[in-house]
Parts: C-alpha cells; structure tokens; sequence
C-alpha cells in the first residue's frame, strides 16, 4: 500500500506539472555516400526516438518521435542512401519517413547534448547498406538540408488504409439481392484505384477478396502501415425498408474509454513507441495522442459528409460517434462511412450500381484530397 501511495502521488505531482515541454525539430542534415548515411535532426530540447519500421520490406524507415513538435509538414530530397525524406505529426509527436535508394539497415541511434560549439540537441540516425553500393554511385559529400521544403518539391506519399467491412464467414447486412461484404469490397476497389491513379498516395487494403479479417486486424494493418488515414466502408440496415442516407461515425468519449481498457488487458493496440515505461505516464501520452486524433478524424468526417451529400442522401443527423473497434487507433485519424441503407431499394440499386458506386468514391477521395490540402495550408501558415 505504501508503493501504491507512492505511485499515485508521483502521479498527481506529474498531473499538476503537466507534461514535459515538447521538443521543436530546428533542421535536418544529412552526410555520408551510399555505403553509410547519417541524419542528424537539430532539436531545441532533448527527445527519445522509436524505430516504427526498419525498411526491409519496402526501403521506407519510420522513426517516431514522441513528444516533438514540426513547425508544418518538413520534407525533401535526400543523401546518399536516402532518395526523399519528410518529417510531419502523428500520433501526439513527430514521426520521420526516409525512403531509401537501397537495401539499409538502421545501425545505431542516439542523442547527441549540445557541446563542442553545437548548441542544439543531435538526434542521430546511422544507416549502412546491406549490400555494396555500385562502383559507378559517386560518393556525395556531406549537405545540410534545412527545413521547411517548398510543397511543390518530391513528397513522400500519404498512407491510406481502406477498410472493406465484413467479408468471408461474416456477411453483413443482406438487402433484397446483396451481401454487405460484396457492396463493400466493390467500393473499396473503386476507391483504391481512384486514389492509385493520382499517385499521391500508398493504399493499403485490409481485404482484397471475400475473406474475413478480425476487426483488431484490421487496426493493426493500419499501425503496421503507419497510416496517415483510415476509412472503414460499411452500408448501414434497419427494421424500416423507409429508411435510407449515409452517415459517418467517428470515436465516441466512450470508445477512448475502450481504448484504455483494452490496453489494460492486452498491448495489441499500442505502438510501443511512447517514451517513459511509467504507465501514468505513458496514459497522458495516450490521451494527447487520442485527443489530436479525434480532432482530425472529425475535421475529415465533415469534409466527407459534405462531398458523399452530393452524391447521395445523408441521414438527417449525418455525422454519429461510436466505440466501433475499427476507429480505436489512438494516433490513426479514422472514419466508419455507412454509404446507405442496403435494406433500403433506392440505396441499395444505387450501390449495386458501379456509375453509382463510382460517383460515392470519387466524392470519398475527393474528401481525401482536400483533408490533406487543407492540412498543407494549416501547417503553412
């Protein structure tokens, strides 16, 4: 009992405090040639780091930076063993992407204090190829990139994850002629070629044919991914063949509750990159993370609602909020989009229908588009 007073204590003092000053990125620089490269991100305080993804499969290296700040979305061309690079905000803190030229491994991390003429905080990342750099690759000698890169140079692309609900073993809702998981799936295809053929961004799928994926796989996939959106596609159903429109559901108070309890019992819904293993701790994290997330999911939820309502009816209270397991990632912004009542005739001919279905998508990744413009300009200011 007395480790446990202690315990609470500690948090109240922490609580009082509030959390720790976040750490401002100041510029990036790089060094090196295509056998060793080296970032050092210039930071005005100290900051700890988590390897998110190490490349392997698809040459992009995600670090995240808990608990940092970026004055807007930093990006460019890269150096030596890196093509491109962008800094931008995730998850309640920073997160770095590096796309590489190469097969690299991530060798070693660190913080370097201020000293011997610096005086801002080194955060240091080293990379090695995994197999020799070709004899005609010129070594490049060391450039400091500084921040912020204009919008019109190389961007790295932003991940959507879309969510073709139900599948397999689990139907869904039934119209007259239609399953659910067909109408969904369908969708989710037009969508994902739709934003393919911009090129601005990297789809990932949940499903891609008739199978069932557990609803916490579907979360993990967009973690994995390290999204920047998620979008579950669902068509809603009720008792009154009457009734019919879209809808969007984001996270409820209640679901950000859930989070917190499914946390308790199992770790499979956090990314183990919050700094600090205090649990206290690491929950105010959790609730900064959670609270910038929901703002972004909503702000995109009314884009959305106001693109689809020219396609198709909306429900007269359009925009809902529910502890749906497919919206709990806490630094994943994510929207549910009931695209229409598949109990209802009109809805469900209009989503059978692929000019319909088509019309519905190309609003989706309409909304898609102006959520992230409208991001670039919040961050330019």
């Amino acid at each position: 009992m007395i480790v446990g007073g202690l315990a609470l204590a500690g948090v109240a003092v922490a609580m009082a405090q509030g959390p720790a000053p976040a750490a401002g990125v100041q510029k990036v620089r790089f060094g090196g040639d295509r056998a060793e490269t080296r970032i050092v991100i210039d930071l005005d305080r100290a900051a700890t780091g988590k390897l998110v993804a190490d490349g392997a499969l698809d040459r992009r290296v995600v670090i995240g930076l808990p608990n940092v700040t970026v004055s807007g979305d930093l990006q460019g061309s890269g150096q030596g063993l890196v093509e491109r690079w962008a800094i931008d905000e995730a998850g309640g803190g920073a997160r770095l992407r590096l796309d590489l030229k190469a097969k690299a491994e991530v060798r070693r991390r660190f913080l370097l204090p201020p000293g011997d003429g610096a005086t801002a905080y080194r955060y240091v990342i080293d990379l090695k190829a995994v197999e020799p750099p070709s004899a005609q690759q010129p070594s490049l000698k060391p450039t400091l990139v500084s921040a912020p890169i204009k919008a019109s140079s190389l961007r790295l692309k932003k991940v959507i994850v879309i969510d073709a609900g139900h599948g397999g073993k689990d139907p869904g809702s039934s119209g007259a002629n239609t399953a659910e998981k067909d109408v969904t799936l369908a969708a989710a295809k037009a969508l994902k070629a739709r934003l393919e053929k911009s090129g601005r961004y990297t789809i990932v799928m949940t499903r891609e044919s008739d199978t069932f994926v557990p609803l916490e796989a579907r979360v993990q996939i967009a973690r994995r991914a390290d999204a920047d959106l998620f979008i579950s596609l669902h068509a809603d159903s009720g008792p009154d063949a009457g009734t019919r429109g879209a809808s969007v559901y984001t996270l409820s108070e209640k679901g950000t509750e859930r989070v917190a309890r499914v946390l308790e019992k199992d770790d499979w819904l956090m990314k183990a990159n919050l700094p600090g293993r205090d649990r206290a701790v690491s929950q105010i994290l959790l609730d900064l993370s959670q609270r910038a997330t929901k703002n972004r999911s909503a702000a995109f939820a009314e884009t959305l609602l106001q693109n689809v309502g020219e396609e198709t009816t909306l429900l007269r209270r359009s925009h809902r909020d529910a502890g749906f397991i497919v919206l709990l990632a806490p630094d994943v912004p994510a929207v549910l989009l009931e695209m229409g009542f598949i109990t209802n005739v009109d809805d469900e001919q209009f989503l059978k229908s692929p000019s319909g279905r088509g019309r519905l998508m190309e609003a989706v990744a309409g909304s898609i588009e102006s959520y992230f413009a409208d991001q670039t300009r919040l961050a330019a200011r």
